[in-house]
Order: C-alpha cells, then structure tokens, then sequence
C-alpha cells in the first residue's frame, strides 16, 4: 500500500534524511512529507514511511531508524544511516520508476551504494571524516548540503523547513545526475565493446561519439589500445587512455612536438592538414575531419612504441 505520509524529524536536517527524501518523494509523489519529532507522527502506521526518527528498524512496519542499540549494520560491518537503508529497500524501485532497462538495474543499484551511498552512511556515523578530504572537506556532499540551514539568529518559524525544501531540490539533482552518469556509462559499453571488436589488434579504437571508454576497455581486456578518436560537434578529439581511475598517467602521451600547438603552427609540427590543437599535457588533441585525426592518431602510435622500453 502506497503511503500518505513520509515522515522525518524536525529541526536540523542531514545529508542522510534530505536524500532518503529523494527517493521516497520520486517512488511516492502524492505522499506528503512530514518534518516533525511527535510521537503521534514518528509512530510507525500503515498510512507512512517513517525514516531517520522514531528508534527502531523494522521494514515490515516500514519505519527506519538507525540510531538506536542493536542499529543495522551492512554485511561487513559497516553501519547504515537512514539513506542506506532506504537505498537498500527502495533504491531498485526508485531505478525502475526512473526507466533503467531492467538489466541494468542491478548493477546500478550496488555501484550506486558503494561510490555514493556508503560514504554518506560512514560520515552521518562519524566512522568516516570530512578531514579526510583535507582542504576540500567543506566541498562535500554532506557539508555542502548543511550549509543550506538557517543561520543561528533567523527566528522565523518557518526557516528550517525553508532550507530543508532549498536542500531537497539541490539533493534530487545530484541524485539523478549521479544514476543517470552510471546508467549512461552502461549504455556506452555497448558501443566501446563493439570498437574494439572493429579495432581488432589497432592501437586505435574510433568511437561514434564522445563517452565514457576507459572502464569498458580494461573489462574487455584491451590493453593494445593506445588512443581514442571521435566526433565533436564541430570537430574530431584524438584522446590518451588513462592507465588507472587515480592519477593522469596516460597508457601513452601525444608527441612532444605537438605539445601547445595550434592550427598552422601544429600543421607544420605534425605535418597533417586539418590539425587545430594539442593540449600542453599532451593528453588530447583536435583535428577538423575524421581522416586528420586518424592521421594524427597513427602518428603518435608510431612515436608512442618507438619510444616505449624494450622488454
């Protein structure tokens, strides 16, 4: 049974409950969201989903608390916070209503709980600091979304539930940015696996468009692959493959000659006609047609393995 109310506490708000908030209100849109610590609200109902408040967990009653003795823990564990546990019974409904084909709603749903749901979980709990992030710890998540509560002297009886609304909307956003990256990057290996297939041993895969390739590649194995060359909507990018997800080292950099350059100059240095520009990294590179940037591709292949060491 659908519920009429979505029921959270009061007062200061969350990452974890602002979120929860996300999924329930996009699965259940004509429930209408509660703030409030009174016990007659955070008693679970059957006309409600209460989460973040009412000291227990108890999915059947559909009432979701973690801050209680005897809290549910993950099978590592690792402890959930309100988010987490709705991501767990929620989160593959919230993908089905937001139209993932059905197979990829899985593997969606874990990658989704691990890169963005757990680290929410391990900061509401206080296992994971901000401090870590050093310098960039206010440019978190979780902080950026509390620096949208009233400051301290805003007296008006409506300001929490004001900057709880601000903070929800900004939420939803990268809530669905976030799912529709990971749904695209599925999408896109269909594409990157089929190159590859075209590619055969080339050092070169030529993709229809830009879109995510590097993960595509390590899981097919295609460690030969040097460069990558696609459309733009004007033009064609010849790209480096990052070795890993950390750092920038490329598998192979473009030719130092051509580092900088741009137009005439890099014509002359690389000798291709239609040549428009080379990063001063030397990690992607333009051209004005398919054939130039093949051309510019299949020469900094040949410069690439003449410099690599020999085993």
């Amino acid at each position: 049974m659908n519920p009429d109310f979505l029921v959270t506490h009061s007062g200061g708000f969350h990452a974890d409950e602002l979120l929860s908030s996300v999924i329930l209100s996009r699965l259940f849109p004509n429930a209408r969201l509660v703030r409030s610590r009174a016990r007659e609200w955070i008693t679970p109902g059957l006309d409600r989903i209460v989460y973040d408040v009412g000291g227990a967990y108890d999915p059947a009653a559909r009432i979701f608390d973690h801050h209680q003795r005897g809290a549910p823990l993950r099978e590592n564990g690792q402890p959930y916070s309100s988010f987490g546990l709705i991501w767990k019974h929620y989160g593959r409904a919230y993908l089905a209503a937001s139209g993932l084909p059905e197979e990829h709603i899985e593997t969606v749903h874990l990658s989704f709980d691990t890169g963005f749901v757990l680290p929410v979980d391990l900061m509401d709990n206080g296992v994971l600091s901000p401090s870590v992030a050093g310098q960039l710890a206010g440019l978190t998540l979780p902080a950026l979304l509390e620096t949208l509560k009233p400051v301290f002297d805003d007296e008006s009886p409506t300001a929490e539930d004001r900057g709880f609304d601000t903070a929800l909307a900004i939420a939803r956003m990268f809530v669905e940015a976030n799912i529709a990256g990971r749904a695209a990057k599925l999408r896109a290996e269909a594409y990157v696996h089929r190159a590859i297939r075209e590619a055969d041993q080339g050092r070169i895969l030529e993709l229809p468009m830009g879109m995510p390739f590097r993960s595509a590649i390590v899981d097919a194995g295609a460690d030969h692959l040097l460069f990558v060359v696609h459309p733009r909507e004007k033009d064609w990018c010849l790209t480096g493959i990052r070795r890993s997800d950390e750092g920038f080292e490329l598998r192979a950099d473009l030719p130092a000659t051509w580092a900088g350059l741009t137009n005439g100059d890099l014509e002359a240095a690389c000798g291709v006609e239609g040549a428009t520009f080379c990063h001063n990294g030397r990690f992607i590179a333009a051209a004005q047609t398919r054939e130039a940037a093949l051309a510019m591709a299949e020469l900094a292949v040949t410069e690439a393995i003449s410099i690599q060491p020999k085993p």
